[in-house]
């Protein structure tokens, strides 16, 4: 299996999943169409499926010309079954999602939005964690709680620390500032400071990530209560 990184609109990604073998493949969030079907028809693959992490306009806006132009199904959360456009698989928290060569395990991670779930594509090693787990950063909390985010991320902090993690936008620079604020002496979030401005000076992304990078460096993932955590979500809103 091959990821294919998908810039879009001013800061999102969009991810293929691409079966090399059989030209098919599956795209996570894809908020506008056009680079999406440029990629497909410049390399010959079929797009089989749309899977969306949460029903935001900038995750799922490509959908409806998408599954027009390739008859491709529409995966999320049941939940959001009202809230998600075109959706025709619904999937439950813990569900293995299978389809050829294609096997992601759901995990359901509110605070973001109360629907909102991750795709673990656990042979692939990779998790596609949409806007609650960015590089150095997690997302706002627009429909959940506080809690509900911490008890995500900690789901998203057991998997394996070779994870790769595939977020939703371009915002780990900014992100890393704020980390240095609050952990001035941490040489791994230096060093990483380092990579990542060399990949954005070369326009190349900071994805993907890792478990354990971000376990070493993320702010957000060292917290160790809610309190805490409720406390930096504050202050990174106002940053």
């Amino acid at each position: 299996m091959k990821i294919e990184i998908i810039p879009c609109l001013q800061d999102n990604y969009s991810y293929l999943i691409i079966d090399e073998k059989k030209n098919i493949a599956c795209v996570i969030d894809p908020s506008e169409s056009s680079p999406v079907i440029k990629y497909l028809e410049k390399n010959k693959i079929d797009l089989k499926f749309i899977l969306n992490t949460h029903h935001h306009y900038d995750h799922v806006g490509g959908n409806k010309k998408l599954k027009e132009k390739y008859g491709a199904s529409v995966v999320g959360f049941k939940k959001d079954k009202d809230k998600i456009p075109e959706m025709d698989i619904l999937v439950s928290d813990q569900e293995i999602w299978k389809h050829e060569d294609f096997e992601a395990k759901i995990i359901h991670i509110p605070g973001h939005t109360l629907g909102h779930i991750c795709f673990y594509f656990y042979n692939n090693k990779s998790v596609f964690t949409g806007d609650t787990l960015f590089s150095l950063g997690c997302g706002k909390i627009f429909e959940g709680t506080y809690s509900q985010m911490f008890d995500s991320l900690k789901k998203l902090k057991e998997l394996p620390g070779d994870t790769k993690i595939f977020c939703g936008h371009e915002y780990t620079l900014n992100n890393s500032k704020f980390c240095l604020t609050h952990d001035k002496n941490n040489k791994n979030l230096k060093n990483k400071i380092i990579e990542i401005t060399k990949k954005l000076q070369n326009n190349l992304p900071t994805i993907p990530s890792t478990i354990k990078e971000e376990l070493e460096c993320n702010i957000f993932l060292k917290s160790k209560n809610v309190v805490t955590f409720s406390k930096l979500r504050d202050l990174k809103d106002n940053f």
